[in-house]
């Protein structure tokens, strides 16, 4: 059956097959007798259109099209041993489908996911997935929310892609945008008011959530997460920038989808994760709302600044070992107290939230492609990074290439069909980040170039160098599983000394000891006496309870307590 919901319409009719027929109104809902798998449609709604299905489960020939019929039901799964898989003590791979390989299909992920088994992950988080507009973009721009990008692979790439992940043992999570909808293809507001018609945030207008009319809208998104959920078998869903999302109910909006989640995962059977990315620095999206994680950008600012001696913008208050041992014990830095990039007091703390419900990270689409040169770190700088992070209390979460130190960039890119916005993209990226103090040289953002220098060169982990470092990333992660101290995620078991004028950080956990010299001399720090797990420097040496530390080095101890 076709149904739409146009709550202030007062015609609507389906056309397929070339014939426009009437729909009947239910309560706000439209709806009329439907066709098969494969048939192609559109809605007209008061004369208007034609126009996609705002529910399209597919739209072949893009924003613009029709949409067309697809029956989940037809595809037949593989995974039926998946169990699903737990967040606590996981490790996360955050990788953008369409500059993961040459290709940029569901099907060449797959090819690689015997790396990603090798290297020890657990879960793959793809960016999104929605149709966007052109043939390039990180998905963030996406429209048709119900739909998947055909130049992916559609809805069937997809499902392949997440039934091979779960036959290799690992999850899947996907990255869902709930906060705004992107600039061109976007019809909704043809149909309904779902949108505030105000700007929510810096990327468009808000979602109507709180509003007239705001039950359906809000199931509209609900809906949408379920049937990743359910009919696409994902493991968790990423939802970005929840901080942009407009809902004054008494009731939030957060915390009704986590409810529908819980009472979904409860009928599968299997573990289902909810993960904010948020700039609040709130534990309430965990114990007030109920999501399970939230993304931490302090422990990236703490890590990446303590690495690369930035300071600039929001690393202005880090920047120091003080914050890093901070961020090790209290999760967030700015936990009440005043950021000076805000110009005010920022944050509350994270008293009694454990560890594990913080994703953290060195490098993500974001650290890295809001730089106008899309750089990454050094292999250098990520072997201290890199120990640090995957030796914490928290859920580590790598960015697609990090772990061989790839030298590719990873700009930020689109290319939109619409005059107006292709022209002025460049322009507005450079507003948006004008506070930062970059020198803002970016390449333009609708180059086909740009995208094609973004997508990762598979020669590279071969090198001696990116080699080496692979494997360094793989040790750690190995070393994590394999002893219980380095994924205790109770932080108050975490124990910090530094010495900011020597440069040196020992974090203790339980028999660990992860100690790093970020200084460019070499020192001599005091551990308990015991053995070397792991090091990034052959010149490291325990001689007693004296630990030998090179410049720019971390070591692992396994201390005899």
């Amino acid at each position: 059956m076709y149904e739409v919901w146009a709550p202030l319409a007062t015609r609507v009719e389906v056309e397929s097959g070339g014939i426009r027929r009437d729909m009947s109104l239910d309560n706000g809902w439209w709806r009329a007798p439907g066709d098969e798998h494969g048939v192609d449609y559109a809605f007209h709604v008061d004369g208007s259109g034609p126009f996609p299905d705002p529910r399209t489960r597919r739209q072949p020939y893009g924003l613009e099209g029709p949409s067309r019929v697809y029956e989940h039901a037809r595809f037949t799964w593989g995974d039926q041993d998946w169990r699903g898989r737990h967040l606590r003590g996981s490790v996360i791979y955050e990788l953008h489908v369409g500059t993961y390989t040459p290709e940029g299909t569901f099907e060449a992920v797959i090819d690689k996911l015997a790396h990603l088994v090798d290297l020890g992950v657990d879960f793959v988080e793809l960016m999104p997935v929605a149709p966007v507009p052109g043939r390039r973009n990180w998905g963030y721009d996406g429209v048709d929310l119900y739909a998947v990008r055909e130049d992916y692979g559609g809805p069937d790439g997809l499902k392949i892609l997440v039934d091979a992940c779960h036959q290799a043992g690992l999850g899947v999570i996907l990255d869902v945008v709930y906060n705004h909808l992107g600039p061109c293809g976007n019809y909704l507001s043809k149909f309904g008011p779902y949108l505030h018609g105000y700007k929510g945030s810096y990327w468009g207008d808000a979602v109507n959530l709180d509003g007239p009319h705001s039950d359906e809208v809000r199931r509209y998104f609900i809906e949408n997460a379920l049937q990743w959920l359910r009919d696409y078998h994902i493991d968790g869903l990423r939802l970005d920038a929840v901080h942009a999302l407009h809902d004054k109910r008494a009731v939030h909006f957060l915390e009704e989808l986590a409810g529908e989640v819980e009472a979904l995962s409860t009928v599968l059977g299997r573990p289902l994760t909810l993960i904010a990315e948020s700039d609040l620095n709130d534990p309430g999206l965990i114990t007030r709302y109920g999501l399970d994680a939230t993304w931490n950008d302090d422990v990236h600012h703490a890590l990446h600044s303590a690495v690369t001696g930035e300071t600039h913008a929001y690393y202005g208050d880090f920047g120091s070992l003080a914050a890093v041992a901070k961020v090790m014990t209290s999760a967030y830095f700015h936990d009440g107290g005043y950021s000076t990039f805000r110009g005010r007091s920022h944050g509350r703390p994270a008293t009694g939230v454990s560890g594990h419900r913080f994703v953290c990270c060195v490098q993500n689409h974001d650290q890295i492609g809001n730089r106008p040169l899309g750089d990454r770190m050094s292999p250098e700088q990520l072997w201290l990074a890199a120990g640090l992070l995957l030796t914490s209390p928290f859920t580590p979460m790598l960015f697609m290439g990090e772990e061989w130190g790839a030298g590719t960039p990873f700009y930020f890119f689109t290319d939109h069909y619409d005059p107006a916005l292709a022209a002025g993209e460049g322009e507005r990226r450079r507003r948006e980040f004008e506070s930062f103090g970059y020198d803002w040289k970016a390449p333009d953002p609708q180059d086909e170039t740009t995208f094609l220098r973004s997508k990762l060169d598979w020669s590279e982990p071969t090198e001696d160098g990116a080699a080496s470092l692979l494997g360094w990333y793989r040790d750690l992660i190995a070393l994590r599983k394999s002893h219980p101290d380095l994924a205790d995620p109770r932080l108050d078991r975490v124990h910090v000394r530094y010495d900011d004028d020597r440069h040196w950080l020992i974090i203790e956990r339980g028999s660990m000891r992860i100690a790093a010299n970020l200084g460019h001399f070499p020192v001599a720090v005091r551990v308990e006496p015991g053995h070397v797990l792991l090091a990034s420097d052959e010149g490291t040496t325990l001689t007693g309870s004296d630990l030998y530390l090179p410049p720019l080095s971390l070591a692992i101890v396994h201390a005899k307590l």
